[in-house]
C-alpha cells in the first residue's frame, strides 16, 4: 500500500523536480517559474505584515521557495534582479526574530548568489554601518550585508554563521589570486572599526577575522600588522590580549599550520594500480586513479612553485619604537591600568621582544623589573626570561649591572634553595650572552664558585657562565679558570675584550672551504701542466746529442731555449749586482748584517711581550671571493657539500673541543625571532628537583619504549610493513589463517591415503626438496 504524501512534501518534491528541469532547459519552464516566484512574493508579503505571528507551514513554504528561487536565479537574471535586495531587507529587519533555519537559509542563499555572482562583486556602494561603528566605508555587497550584523547581534548562533560566512566568502575571493582590492577595503573596516570606539567588544571580531587570515596566510601585508597594533592599545582588557598573543603567538600557528598541510597523508601510486589490477574495473576505481593522480600532479607543481616571502609580524611594524614605548607607558607604567598580573606579563614579554628584535633602547624599562626580581614573586621565571629577550648589546652596561647584582643576590647563595640557584645562574648567563659587559669580575669570580656544587643543576648553570666567559671574556676569569684554549687565545691575541656596541662583521658561511678547495684545485693542475725534467729525461737528451754531434761541442739546451740571441751584460763592479753580490757576502757589510740581524730579534722579542698587552689579534687572511666573482650554482653546490663534510668532520670523537666550541657559538648566535621561554629559564632548575617514585618509574618507561616492539622478528616487521601498505600476502600464509572446520576434510583425507599414495606423496616431497620448494611444471 502507498504512503500518503503531505502538502508540504509534495510541494518539495515538486520544487526539486522543477528545479532539475529548469537547470537543463530553462525557457521551456519559465512559466513554471513565474509562479513559483510569484509565491514567494506573496509569503514574503505575508511573512513581513507579522513576522512573529507567522505559522510553521508559512514558515517551511517561505524557506523552500527562497531556496528554489536562489539555485535557479542565475536562469532568470532579468526576473530576479530584485530577490537579492529583498533578502537583505528582510535579514536586515527581522534577524532577531527570524528562526533559527529560516535565518540559515536565507544567510545560505546570499552566499550561494555571491558565488554565482549574481551579486555583482566588482561593484561597490557606499553604505552605514549599524549603530556608527564606520561610516561610509566600500565594502562588497555582501560583506556590508553580513558584518554589521556580525557586531550587532546578541544571537551566538547567528554570530557563528556570520563569521563562517565572512572567512568563507575572504578565502573563495582570494583562491585564484589575491583580490587586493577587496582586501585593502575590508581591513579598512576593520581598522576603523577598532579606531572609531576604543572600549567597545566590538573589536574581538576584527582581531578574530584577521588573525585567522594571517595564520592561512591571505593576509601578509603590513596593513594586518597596524590593524592588531591598534588593538594593543585598546581600552578593552579582551582587545589588548587579543592584540599581544597575535603577536606573540600568530607566527607560530602560520608555521604548525602550515606543517599541518605539509605533512597531508601521501598517496602511493603503486598501492592503488596494484589494487585496479587486481580488483574489479568499476568506474568509481577509475575515479578514484584520476583524483589521485590529480592530487599527486598538484602536490609536484607546489613543490616546484617558490616558496613564497613571509615575513613575521615584528618585521612588518612601521615605528616598532613608538609602539614599544607606547605599550609601556599605557599598560605597564600607567597605575590606572586595569590588566592583571598574567595580561601585564604577556605585555611585558611583547615589549621585551621588541626591544631585543629591534635592539631599541627604553632606559625605564630596566628599573621596571627590580621589584620583581625576588624569588617570591609570583612567575618570577617570566619577569627573568622577559629580562633578558629585553637585552642587547647596545644596552649600557651600567644598567644592566645593578640588576644583575640583585638577581646574584636574591637567587644565589648559600642559602638558597638548589632551584632557585639555578633558575638564578640560568638567567644571569641568558643576559650576559646578549651583553657580556654587564658582568664584572669579583661578581663573575664569585658565581663561577659554584661551579663545586653538590646539586646537578646549579653545577651545570655555574659551569655553563664559565664555558661562556672563556669565549667572550677570558680576562675577567683567574687564570686556572681560563682554560687551556682562552689562555693562548689571549697569549696569542686571539682573543681580546669586546668593546660596548661593537658588532662582528658578517659573511657567507663556509666560504673559506670553498676558497682553500679552489686553491688546491688550481695548485693540482698547475702541476699538472709542469713538464717533467728528471735524471732519465736529461741522459736521454744527452745520448741523443752526443749521436748528432761529432765535434764533440758541449750543446746547452736551456740556454738555447730560454735566449733568443746576444745579451748585453754591464759590468759587476759599477752597477753592483745584488744577484751576484748574494753569493759572495762582502766584508764591509759583515758587521752591518749582524747588527741588522740583533735588531730584528729584539723586536720580535718585544712585539712577542707587547701582544697581550695590546690586545690585538693577528691579521686573519681574509677571504675575498665574494667580491672578486660571482658564485655560479655548482659554486654553491660544491660549497654545501663541503659545509656538511666538515659538520661531518666536527661529529668525529676526535673533535670533541671543536664540537663544544661549535655548540657554544650556536648558543651565542641564538636567532633573534625566537622567544625566550619560562621553560629554558626553569630547565637546569627542574634537575635540581628531586623527582618521586612514580615519576621516575614513568621516565623509565618512557625511555625503553615498546618491548613487543624491540622484541619481533625481521620477518614479523616486513609482513607488517605489508600490512599497513595494503599489499596481500602468499597463499601459503592465508592458510595458516584458515578457519580449522575448513581444514578438516584436508586432514582426514591424509589419513585414508593408501601406501602407493603416500609414496608419491613423500617422492614429492623430496623432489620440491631438491628444487629448493619449487613445484615442477604438472
Amino acid at each position: 500500500m502507498k504512503r500518503k504524501l503531505g502538502a508540504l512534501e509534495k510541494v518539495d518534491a515538486d520544487l526539486s523536480s522543477l528545479q532539475y528541469k529548469i537547470r537543463r532547459d530553462p525557457t521551456s519552464y519559465k512559466e513554471d517559474f513565474i509562479s513559483q516566484y510569484s509565491q514567494y512574493e506573496a509569503q514574503r508579503e505575508i511573512f513581513l505584515q507579522a513576522p512573529a505571528s507567522a505559522t510553521d507551514a508559512g514558515i517551511i513554504s517561505f524557506r523552500d521557495l527562497i531556496d528554489f528561487v536562489s539555485h535557479v536565479a542565475d536562469c532568470y537574471p532579468t526576473l530576479t534582479a530584485q530577490f537579492p535586495d529583498d533578502l537583505i531587507h528582510v535579514l536586515n529587519l527581522h534577524h532577531e526574530h527570524l528562526q533559527p533555519e529560516l535565518r540559515e537559509k536565507i544567510v545560505g542563499s546570499l552566499v550561494l548568489l555571491r558565488r554565482k555572482d549574481i551579486i555583482d562583486s566588482p561593484r561597490f556602494v557606499q553604505s552605514t554601518l549599524t549603530r556608527g561603528v564606520c561610516t561610509k566605508a566600500a565594502v562588497l555587497r555582501l560583506l556590508q550585508t553580513l558584518f554589521p550584523l556580525l557586531i550587532s547581534t546578541h544571537s551566538k548562533p547567528l554570530r557563528a554563521l556570520l563569521y563562517q560566512k565572512c572567512l568563507s566568502d575572504l578565502r573563495a575571493s582570494n583562491a585564484k589570486a589575491t583580490n587586493h582590492r577587496l582586501n585593502r577595503t575590508f581591513q579598512t573596516v576593520l581598522y576603523n572599526l577598532l579606531t572609531s570606539d576604543k572600549t567597545s567588544s566590538k573589536g574581538l571580531w576584527a582581531i578574530k577575522i584577521t588573525r585567522e587570515l594571517w595564520k592561512r596566510q591571505l593576509w601578509t601585508d603590513s596593513k594586518t600588522v597596524e590593524i592588531m597594533k591598534e588593538a594593543c592599545l585598546a581600552d578593552n582588557e579582551k582587545i589588548i590580549i587579543g592584540g599581544v598573543r597575535f603577536f606573540l603567538g600568530g607566527d607560530k600557528e602560520r608555521e604548525e599550520l602550515e606543517d599541518e598541510s605539509s605533512d597531508e597523508d601521501v598517496i602511493d601510486m603503486g598501492k592503488i594500480k596494484h589494487q585496479i589490477g587486481i580488483n574489479k574495473k568499476t568506474k568509481k576505481k577509475a575515479r578514484q586513479m584520476e583524483n589521485a593522480v590529480a592530487t599527486v600532479k598538484r602536490k609536484e607543481r607546489r613543490k616546484k612553485q617558490p616558496h613564497p616571502l613571509s615575513f613575521s609580524a615584528f618585521h612588518l611594524l612601521y615605528d616598532p619604537q613608538g609602539f614599544a614605548e607606547a605599550l609601556f607607558s599605557k599598560h605597564l607604567q600607567n597605575s590606572k591600568s586595569k590588566l592583571n598580573l598574567e595580561q601585564k606579563l604577556l605585555v611585558l614579554q611583547l615589549v621585551s621582544r621588541l626591544v631585543g628584535l629591534h635592539k631599541l633602547t627604553i632606559m625605564s624599562l630596566y628599573s621596571y623589573f627590580i621589584k620583581y626580581l625576588t624569588p617570591r614573586q609570583p612567575s618570577v621565571t617570566s619577569f627573568l626570561a622577559s629580562l633578558a629577550q629585553a637585552t642587547h648589546n647596545l644596552v649600557p652596561p651600567d644598567t644592566l649591572e645593578p640588576l644583575v647584582q640583585k638577581i646574584a643576590n636574591e637567587f644565589v647563595s648559600e642559602a638558597a634553595a638548589a632551584e632557585i640557584a639555578s633558575a638564578g645562574l640560568n638567567a644571569i648567563r641568558e643576559i650576559c650572552v646578549r651583553q657580556p659587559l654587564a658582568m664584572n669580575d669579583t661578581l663573575l669570580q664569585d658565581l663561577v664558585m659554584y661551579r663545586k656544587s653538590k646539586d646537578k643543576g646549579v653545577m651545570m648553570a655555574a659551569k655553563g657562565l664559565l664555558g661562556l666567559y672563556r669565549e667572550v671574556g677570558p680576562e675577567m676569569l683567574r687564570k686556572r679558570d681560563r682554560g687551556k684554549d682562552a689562555a693562548m687565545g689571549l697569549r696569542s691575541g686571539e682573543r681580546r675584550e669586546q668593546r660596548f656596541g661593537e658588532e662582528a662583521v658578517g659573511g657567507i658561511e663556509g666560504l673559506e672551504l670553498l676558497e682553500k678547495w679552489k686553491e688546491e684545485e688550481r695548485q693540482e693542475k698547475l702541476l699538472s701542466q709542469k713538464p717533467r725534467d728528471g735524471p732519465d729525461g736529461g741522459q736521454d737528451g744527452s745520448s741523443s746529442d752526443e749521436e748528432d754531434n761529432d765535434d764533440g761541442w758541449e750543446v746547452d739546451e736551456e740556454s738555447d731555449s730560454d735566449s733568443g740571441g746576444w745579451q748585453n751584460v754591464s759590468s759587476d763592479d759599477d752597477l753592483g749586482n745584488p744577484e751576484e753580490n748574494d753569493n759572495r757576502p762582502s766584508k764591509k757589510t759583515k758587521h752591518s748584517d749582524l747588527a741588522s740581524e740583533e735588531d730584528e730579534e729584539e723586536a720580535d722579542e718585544e712585539d712577542k711581550e707587547n701582544v697581550p698587552q695590546q690586545g690585538t689579534a693577528p691579521a686573519k687572511k681574509t677571504t675575498t671571493l665574494a667580491t672578486t666573482r660571482i658564485l655560479t650554482p655548482a659554486d654553491l653546490a660544491k660549497l654545501q657539500e663541503l659545509r656538511l663534510a666538515a659538520s661531518v668532520n666536527d661529529a668525529l670523537p676526535a673533535s670533541q673541543r671543536k664540537r663544544a666550541a661549535a655548540a657554544h657559538q650556536a648558543t651565542l648566535n641564538r636567532h633573534r625571532d625566537d622567544p625566550l621561554t619560562a621553560a629554558e629559564i626553569e630547565g637546569l632548575a627542574s634537575i635540581s628537583k628531586k623527582s618521586t617514585k612514580e615519576e621516575r618509574i614513568a621516565a623509565a618507561k618512557e625511555g625503553k619504549g615498546d618491548r613487543d616492539e624491540v622484541r619481533k622478528s625481521t620477518t614479523a616487521k616486513r609482513k607488517e610493513k605489508k600490512r599497513e601498505q595494503g599489499k596481500s600476502t602468499t597463499n601459503r600464509e592465508k592458510a595458516r589463517k584458515k578457519n580449522f572446520l575448513m581444514t578438516l576434510g584436508k586432514a582426514k583425507g591424509k589419513q585414508k591415503r593408501s601406501l602407493v599414495d603416500r609414496g608419491k606423496v613423500l617422492k614429492a616431497h623430496k623432489e620440491r626438496g631438491r628444487r629448493e620448494g619449487k613445484r615442477g611444471n604438472r
